[in-house]
């Protein structure tokens, strides 16, 4: 419930350029971690698991692996789920065709001096947390 509306999934993918100090995942930093997935066998995992229909597709950082990102996240929306993406990326970072897939995403790096527990969906005040509003 912290990663984003409602009781969610978590997918997290490996490797972060970002390594931002204070990180709840340092685990997915390292690009040659993890566990190695087609998206089709993802899509296949998560479909068995998500009750909820609801993903988030979070990291380390997704965008370092854009392509295969899109493509799960496109599958996964021809099933009727409802997506969020947590990236580091600053907002001008993002590339548009995420607004165009995702219901939801949050934006910029975790910076620990401005931590936050009371701003919904994000660890520090300098993130934004977008909601897909044409959908």
């Amino acid at each position: 419930m912290a990663d984003g509306p409602g009781l969610r999934t978590v997918v997290f993918v490996q490797g972060c350029d970002k390594r931002c100090p204070g990180c709840h995942n340092p685990g997915s930093w390292d690009k040659k971690g993890g566990i190695l997935y087609s998206v089709e066998d993802l899509v296949g995992k998560i479909v068995g698991i998500a009750e909820t229909h609801r993903v988030t597709i979070s990291g380390g950082e997704p965008l370092l692996q854009l392509a295969a990102t899109m493509d799960l996240a496109r599958s996964l929306k021809d099933k009727g789920f409802d997506l969020c993406l947590y990236t580091g990326r600053e907002e001008s970072e993002v590339p548009r065709e995420i607004y165009t897939v995702f219901d939801a995403v949050k934006t910029g790096p975790y910076d620990e001096k401005k931590w936050t527990s009371v701003t919904p969906y994000v660890g520090s005040t300098n993130q934004k947390f977008t909601l897909r509003t044409d959908k």
